[in-house]
């Protein structure tokens, strides 16, 4: 009676060996490292391990070890200072094609990396670093994509010679009939003709847009917005645009692990490990530069477009060096065919320049363009859209606006193409952060961010020192307790629990799931809740023994019958945890996962863990009295 057959046996330790080996890298520590990876301009290899082993020898910064592993190039030091000093000169020895991030590597031995076994992560309250809550404007990304049917329209009607009288974006605030999209495009026409031509062409031409006409005393107009479908996409697509590109940004700031992912519908968190700089950091994650080429007019005054009489088709703008330029309403092209971007000095101007490549599509248009107006004016507009909170009747209001500006304007003096450069920046500094935002790509909608905290390596340090003492104490007083309440009994249950904290860090480990103190909470409170399976056990034990039932039976009956009592505990317990990481945001799920592991691993220690030992120890003899 009691005895398990061989397979449960072999499965217990099999678990137990399994978990004993991937919990196993979390013992061995860290060190400080710098992490080089390549830019798509560049390479990692054997030439670029010799290079940095060169610039550290000169510089006189010893290091550890250094290799190539997965594409990258990782040096290990003695301590952090050594790290940062060394960061300093191995960047600008690299120079432009590379990113050097700080990092802690973790010193697995080889043998359980060959075995896939690695230690968690450690999130930023153990770390340190920087985190950012960020809004996006989404709607401003609707009001973008209306911008741009401006410039279609106008082209399609061009084209097929329609004439029309204005063409502009709208608002429900500017348009009071009934029936009209909440924002949109209205064009207006001297003819209701024209205007039915137009809709034929337009409607042919963009079978998405919701046309709808409108008669009014200064003319008949003809207004084009998008559905609601369109909108929510567009919205979506400015959201996930948003995070590509601040996770192109991160890689620019070099950044090793950092987290970005998107909360809510509107909401995006960055939290970058390691990194103590936040106004470095939110400098270039909030930024939205991008550039345009327009054509600059020769033909007009422009002391007549400061007094208010601008032509058409024609936009006044300032220089950043003073005063106002006409530049036509056609974009020549945008930032957004611009793949590669590098700062530098001008070799005939000696004045800091911003180098740029352009992708296949961009360099063909630019191509085009540039050729068909050689020997004309050629301005590069600086767009940058800002959001600011301020107080408006004793209320926070934010205010978005746009700063637009002219860095540079040049005669075409050839067709340009594939590569080109601009100067007229004001300082170096500038254009190296110019080059990283066109790298990285322009951000779909502005960004405001809405909550900040950057928390110390030392503070990150005490959380893991204060966690690991929780821990600590809760085991010890649990084992205790156990161990008095229950002898040797009690001491299996022991057992038990620290087979089931290693398996609980091994999961963790195997999942390569991120540890933050909300986690840690989570394993302390299921070291106290993983002997409850136990105590439900021995106490029917010890019930069916006052009964007079023999104590191999009391054995089979405690566990056989508690069993329903120990599932309904842990499974509400596991609802209320999947609830909790269904609702919660990231703290409350670290919180939730390591609970839904807990519960999980302490149901099979705590039942199969301690039966396998119980049955191993009085199993299969005839006894008279039980330890418990």
């Amino acid at each position: 009676m009691n005895q398990y057959p061989a397979w449960k046996y072999l499965l217990v330790i099999l678990v137990l060996v399994v978990s004993t080996i991937y919990a196993l890298p979390n013992l061995y520590g860290e060190d400080p490292a710098l992490q080089v990876t390549s830019t798509r301009t560049a390479q990692v290899d054997i030439t670029t391990q010799e290079k940095v082993q060169k610039l550290l020898t000169e510089a006189g910064i010893r290091y550890d070890s250094i290799g190539l592993s997965d594409a990258q190039l990782l040096v290990r030091f003695a301590d952090t200072e050594t790290q940062l000093a060394a960061k300093d000169v191995v960047k600008k020895g690299l120079g432009r094609g590379y990113v050097v991030a700080l990092n802690l590597a973790p010193r697995t031995p080889d043998w359980l990396v060959s075995l896939g076994a690695a230690p968690m992560y450690l999130g930023l309250d153990l770390r340190g670093g920087v985190h950012f809550l960020m809004e996006v404007d989404v709607e401003a990304a609707v009001r973008q994509a209306e911008e741009r049917y401006i410039s279609d329209f106008r082209s399609l009607l061009r084209e097929n010679k329609v004439r029309y009288a204005r063409i502009a974006r709208y608002s429900n605030e500017d348009v009071e009939s009934d029936g009209l999209a909440r924002s949109g495009v209205e064009i207006r026409f001297k003819s209701a003709e024209a205007r039915d031509q137009a809709e034929e062409l337009i409607s042919g031409e963009y079978p998405d847009l919701e046309l709808k006409t409108d008669d009014r005393a200064d003319g008949y107009y003809l207004l084009a917005g998008l559905d609601d479908k369109e909108r929510r996409e567009v919205r979506k697509l400015a959201l996930k645009q948003n995070i590509t590109t601040l996770r192109n940004r991160v890689n620019e700031l070099g950044v090793a692990e950092p987290v970005i992912q998107q909360q809510g519908e509107n909401r995006i968190v960055v939290q970058l490990p390691g990194v103590q700089d936040t106004a470095r950091a939110k400098e270039i994650l909030g930024a939205t530069a991008t550039l345009e080429f327009r054509l600059a007019d020769e033909t007009h005054d422009v002391q007549e477009a400061l007094r208010g009489r601008v032509p058409p088709g024609l936009k006044l703008y300032p220089q950043r060096e003073g005063g106002y330029v006409l530049l036509k309403n056609r974009v020549m092209l945008t930032g957004d065919y611009i793949i590669d971007a590098s700062s530098g000095i001008d070799q005939q101007t000696g004045s800091p320049a911003v180098y740029i490549t352009l992708d296949g599509k961009g360099a063909s248009i630019f191509s085009k363009v540039t050729g068909e107006n050689v020997k004309k004016l050629m301005a590069v507009v600086f767009i940058e859209n800002k959001t600011e909170t301020r107080m408006v009747d004793g209320k926070p209001k934010k205010v978005r606006h746009t700063v637009e500006e002219v860095i540079n304007v040049a005669r075409i003096q050839e067709q340009l193409s594939k590569r080109f450069q601009i100067t007229g920046l004001d300082s170096t500094q500038e254009a190296h952060n110019l080059a990283l935002l066109l790298r990285a790509g322009a951000l779909a909608a502005p960004i405001e961010i809405v909550e900040e905290r950057t928390i110390g390596p030392s503070l990150g340090q005490d959380n893991i020192d204060q966690g690991f003492l929780s821990v600590v104490i809760g085991f010890i007083l649990v084992l205790a307790f156990m161990a008095l309440w229950y002898r040797g009994f009690g001491l299996v249950a022991n057992l038990a629990l620290a087979m089931n904290l290693v398996v609980i860090v091994a999961v963790l480990s195997m999942l390569q799931a991120t540890l933050t103190l909300p986690g840690i909470a989570g394993i302390v409170l299921t070291v106290g809740m993983a002997v409850d399976a136990n105590v439900l056990i021995f106490e029917r034990i010890r019930e069916e023994l006052r009964n007079g039932v023999s104590p191999q039976t009391a054995i089979s009956a405690g566990y056989e019958k508690a069993f329903t009592t120990i599932a309904d505990a842990n499974i509400t317990t596991l609802i209320a945890a999947v609830i909790l990481f269904g609702f919660g945001t990231g703290p409350i799920k670290g919180f939730a996962i390591t609970l839904s592991i807990g519960i999980v691993t302490s149901m099979f220690t705590a039942i199969m863990g301690t039966r396998a030992v119980v049955n191993l120890v009085y199993g299969g003899r005839r006894i008279d009295k039980l330890s418990i």
